[in-house]
């Protein structure tokens, strides 16, 4: 059995955390495979690294003071060979930094030594074998990440390596020049290695205990979803959920490799484990709440719509024409409801309004700002009647009108529409009467 294991900033911003991370990793036999990120915040105005290394790539690209913050970055790394009694030194590896910084050789660059002297102090620390992400990551000239290319690299280095660690974050061109991952960060490298190794594990350590059923700026001390499929959990992040970016969960779900979500600082807690697909019975009739708000909607109305064969695709066309993307499509026999992020729309309404009388002709179009949309989201609802009726319930109780319902053909989502003063209580009504009230 081999796990890959990556650990974010906040679990490795200090000695005492690498500490911890040494003993979860050293717990564990087949956690052969490590994926690093940069030091994060070790308290709540603390600077982390990259955004350091990033001021200072600044200053000496054009010129000015950038000593003082290169001996900040130097400090913190320092510090943390201190703290774990490393005989280990970085001289050399921030003397080429420092040089390559007045070179302007570009910020991606920058970025990414974060997380590659984390790497060299954590194979360091471990005893496990270094591998620059810059030798088996690959990119295009463009900064596309070569997929098929990379996996091949990392496969065949990766059979001559029982224990390694790899940066995460970034990799290189085939000229050599560093490229950084635009989205996913780390998380997208431990999952590129994860499939690479044909790993039975990939486990991401961060600073909570999993996956939320709901913003915990919203809810207080909400409950951890045990299990969750990759469909749910693509639901709950394209509505605003704050989990991994679906480039960090796409190699891996390719190859059916589980993902369990940890607490580098509870590491008892089991986390949340995502799965392609599960016959375990979901603990409650939901899996999750998440939400957007800055929507309004588009409402058209004509008699006879149904019957008109073309009508919906007219209508999209106008939208498409002003570059505008839509959220949702609730429809009716005679009336027709397009969702768009309100920010988008503003700059085009009037263009847009015209474009739809021009297509369609309809009988009245009318609009309503200031929305929000909320995504409930479930396995277990397909199997449970009355999910719907709990909601309305629930939200007519807390004095919430509803704006739209659309539920998908899967009945996996519910997707409802409120006004934006009521988003903060109607995720509280739905939690409250799905979660609380089963727990």
């Amino acid at each position: 059995m081999k796990k890959v294991v990556k650990f974010g900033g906040s679990s490795l911003a200090s000695a005492k955390q690498f500490q911890k991370v040494g003993d979860i990793i050293r717990s564990d036999e087949t956690r052969c495979y490590v994926v690093p990120s940069a030091p994060g915040k070790r308290y709540e105005n603390d600077e982390k690294v990259t955004d350091l290394l990033y001021q200072c790539y600044e200053a000496a690209s054009e010129g000015k003071g950038y000593k003082t913050i290169l001996e900040k970055i130097k400090d913190r790394y320092e510090e943390i060979i201190k703290g774990l009694s490393l005989t280990l030194s970085l001289k050399k590896e921030f003397d080429i930094i420092e040089e390559n910084f007045l070179h302007k050789i570009g910020r991606d660059y920058a970025a990414s030594r974060g997380e590659y002297l984390n790497g060299i102090l954590m194979a360091e620390y471990l005893g496990f074998a270094f591998i620059d992400a810059a030798d088996v990551i690959r990119f295009d000239e463009a900064g596309n990440f070569l997929a098929d290319r990379s996996d091949q690299m990392l496969r065949e280095r990766l059979k001559q390596t029982e224990k390694a660690v790899i940066p995460g974050f970034y990799g290189s061109s085939e000229n050599g020049s560093i490229q950084t991952f635009s989205r996913g960060g780390s998380d997208v490298t431990g999952s590129v290695v994860a499939r690479a190794i044909h790993a039975d594990m990939y486990e991401n350590w961060t600073d909570v205990s999993g996956v939320l059923v709901a913003d915990p700026r919203i809810i207080k001390n909400p409950e951890v979803i045990e299990t969750i499929t990759y469909r749910e959990l693509r639901e709950l992040a394209y509505m605003g959920a704050s989990v991994l970016h679906e480039d960090a969960i796409f190699p891996v779900r390719k190859e059916g490799i589980p993902i369990n979500i940890r607490n580098t600082n509870q590491p008892e807690d089991k986390g949340t484990l995502i799965v392609e697909s599960t016959c375990k019975k979901p603990r409650y009739t939901i899996t999750g709440i998440a939400g957007k708000k800055g929507f309004c909607s588009i409402n058209i109305e004509k008699a006879m719509m149904n019957a008109e064969v073309g009508f919906g695709r007219k209508v999209l066309e106008v939208f498409e024409n002003c570059g505008i993307s839509f959220e949702h499509m609730p429809s009716g026999i005679d009336t027709m409801t397009v969702f768009v992020h309100q920010s988008e729309f503003e700059a085009f309404e009037q263009s847009v309004i015209a474009g739809i009388h021009r297509a369609v002709e309809p009988d009245f179009v009318e609009m309503e700002s200031d929305l929000a949309l909320i995504a409930v989201v479930g396995r277990g609802m397909k199997a449970t009647r009355g999910t719907a009726g709990r909601i309305f319930s629930a939200l007519a109780h807390s004095r919430v009108n509803v704006k739209m319902i659309d539920q998908g053909s899967s009945e996996l989502n519910i997707i409802i529409g409120v006004k934006n003063g009521d988003f903060e209580t109607a995720i509280k009504a739905i939690y409250d009467i799905f979660i609380a009230t089963e727990v």
